[in-house]
């Protein structure tokens, strides 16, 4: 049996009023199939007293090491893996001293608040060598749903894809409310709100089964300036912000040459920010192929979290069968079933790691920043 990887995690609190690692990482690193390959051997918050009250809340053992500085954690020669679950603009200043000590970094997306500082993380990786030992949390190439889309388009069921089109709603659940503890989505120097989240995150699956976009043409609006921040206990708007984000994303581009893609193949992606129109899917993701089209439809677009097989859809239509669709089948690993929905296609990152690879990587997240920056170019609310 190979040894367990030993986890130092970044960002686990007992206090924060959303917490990732204790909703998506924690379920699978403390699962059967997660306890069987990674052991938590410490934690990094904001003190020593925080990462302590953390391990006593989670009912982490005793032996568990807790630090309040990035540097400290670094140095820990017992821990293999670094995972970083902190808001978006601590990830570069809590990760970098791990990066540069060489260890296995693993670190939620967006990997910073913008292209320069992942770029830094980027370069410092590749002059390490250990570009390899690099992951972010871009699941959603690695989701069963990704891979049976892929299987079914690499057996040719539609011919050569010729065009691709995504219409979704998201990112939140809200058009022109937040509550008070993501009201930071509205400062775009954070870096984490619905463009680079709810987004970038279902562009990026996209492109994991389809292919990277490019020749990227984009128009991007800010429908709704002002935001009503909610205090979700009693329901009252405790004050108006003005938001920086866009709210409104429209993209079209060229796919990658593949062998499952024709010369010049074109997406046309369009992304609002919070509710569909009433009785609509919140995602609809139709590749129009040479023989047929397939179409993913979901109530959600987070599709890298989706809740369940059986309300993420996946028709194909055979030009050669006038009107006749057939249902693809997908659905999650009995393994995933046993966690909560968060978890699920995280422990598919986890799985991966420990399979030495198949993981996106900071190359990958330099990438997709490089594309965000590319599509709001010069824009300013």
């Amino acid at each position: 049996m190979a040894p367990l990887i030993r986890v130092g995690l970044i960002g686990l609190s007992s206090s924060a009023k959303t917490s990732w690692a204790s909703s998506a990482h924690l379920p699978y690193l403390l699962s059967p199939t997660g306890s069987a390959k990674f052991e938590i051997v410490a934690l990094l918050n904001s003190s020593v007293d925080a990462a302590k009250s953390a391990i006593v809340h989670y009912k982490l053992p005793a032996s568990t090491r807790a630090y309040g500085n990035p540097d400290d954690l670094a140095a820990d020669p017992d821990v293999d893996l670094v995972v970083c679950n902190t808001r978006v603009d601590k990830h570069h200043e809590t990760i970098r001293p791990s990066v540069a000590a060489g260890k296995l970094v693993y670190s939620e997306w967006p990997l910073t608040q913008d292209v320069e500082h992942t770029k830094d993380l980027y370069n410092l990786a590749k002059e390490k060598g250990t570009l390899h030992k690099t992951v972010v949390g871009v699941q959603g190439g690695v989701t069963t749903l990704a891979e049976k889309l892929r299987e079914v388009l690499a057996e040719g069921r539609i011919g050569k894809v010729l065009s691709v089109e995504v219409i979704s709603s998201g990112g939140v659940n809200d058009r022109d409310t937040l509550p008070t503890y993501l009201s930071y989505f509205t400062e775009r120097k954070i870096g984490g709100n619905p463009f680079t989240i709810g987004f970038a995150h279902l562009f990026d699956f996209v492109q994991s089964v389809n292919g990277d976009v490019s020749s990227i043409k984009s128009t991007v609006q800010l429908q709704r300036p002002l935001n009503k921040i909610i205090d979700k206990a009693t329901g009252e708007v405790v004050e108006t912000k003005q938001s920086d984000v866009p709210d409104l994303i429209h993209v079209q581009g060229k796919l990658a040459d593949s062998p499952n893609t024709a010369k010049d193949a074109t997406i046309n992606f369009r992304f609002r920010k919070g509710q569909p129109f009433p009785g609509d899917w919140e995602t609809v993701w139709t590749v129009v192929g040479e023989k047929g089209e397939l179409r993913v439809t979901s109530p959600g677009a987070a599709l890298q979290v989706a809740s369940n097989s059986d309300q993420i859809a996946i028709k194909l239509h055979d030009f050669a069968k006038s009107g006749e669709l057939e249902e693809i089948k997908w659905k999650f690993d009995d393994w995933q079933l046993e966690l909560p929905v968060p978890a699920r296609n995280v422990g598919k990152v986890y799985e991966a790691i420990a399979k030495g690879g198949g993981y996106p990587t900071f190359e990958l997240a330099l990438k997709r920043h490089e594309q965000l920056q590319e599509i709001l170019g010069d824009w300013k609310a």
